[in-house]
């Protein structure tokens, strides 16, 4: 019998949208329609809005996580949030999302070094991995997902429910383009492939995300691909109705896959 696939995840990323009243407003909204789902389900807020969203979703299932953190306990550095800050309010936190890869320009190595920092303070990562539309037309995808991997996995000890991989292929993102099922398939299944070679036998307990222009539309289409596990949701996050669909999709091909076993 093959592994039991990991539990399915939801994640909504916020980005830099709502105030932290609509932000609360938004986060009730989603807690009422969400609470109890059959897979995971975790809203990233922007950082002013998580002790407020924290207090929100106090006592339901839904999960809180950050869109980001330092590579630093304490120092220095101006405007940053360290993983020590997070502990206590947040359950995860998103590392090397192709926003801060390419428009802030954050380097392999830098989101290796928040990864290890996240871990120390126990927070699970969301590890976003993925090519542009240049690196997708040079044929480059998997050399680039594999180098992305490899610099952020090969120095840190990860244990079974520490870690997410989200395959977010740049040319999807925030542009209406999805990549096709097969598309993100096949760059997931190479993914599942690599965390194999990196973790052994915790790569099964590894949820792999995709995320790109994730609808209510085509999410029952992606999910039903058996190597992705879950979304992690941009624009369709903030509606709630939208977002609502997505988790029920995720729920129904979970109970599909478990009436297949």
């Amino acid at each position: 019998m093959s592994p039991r696939p990991p539990t399915p995840l939801v994640a909504g990323n916020w980005k830099m949208n709502t105030t932290v009243g609509e932000g609360l407003e938004l986060a009730r909204a989603l807690r009422d329609a969400l609470d109890g789902s059959g897979v995971e389900v975790e809203l990233l807020p922007p950082f002013p809005h998580l002790v407020g969203v924290r207090g929100v979703l106090q006592g339901s299932s839904l999960l809180l996580g950050a869109q980001d953190c330092y590579a630093e306990d304490k120092g220095a550095f101006t405007g940053e949030v360290s993983p020590a800050m997070l502990v206590g309010i947040c359950d995860d936190v998103l590392l090397g999302h192709s926003e801060r890869r390419h428009i802030l320009g954050e380097s392999d190595e830098l989101i290796a070094r928040k990864l290890i920092a996240a871990r120390r303070h126990h927070l699970r990562v969301i590890l976003a991995v993925g090519e542009t539309e240049a690196e997708r037309l040079e044929d480059t995808t998997m050399a680039v997902v594999d180098r992305q991997l490899r610099s952020a996995l090969e120095s840190v000890e990860v244990g079974d429910g520490e870690l997410v991989v989200a395959y977010e292929p740049v040319w999807a993102i925030g542009t209406g383009r999805t990549a096709t099922p097969a598309q993100a398939e096949e760059v997931c299944v190479h993914i599942a492939s690599r965390l194999d070679e990196l973790l052994g036998e915790v790569a099964n307990t590894v949820p792999i995300l995709y995320g790109g222009s994730v609808t209510a539309a085509n999410a029952a289409e992606l999910f039903a691909e058996p190597h992705i596990h879950g979304a992690l949701v941009g624009g369709a996050s903030l509606k709630v109705d939208a977002f609502t669909a997505i988790v029920r999709a995720a729920e129904a091909a979970r109970s599909g896959d478990a009436g297949s076993r």
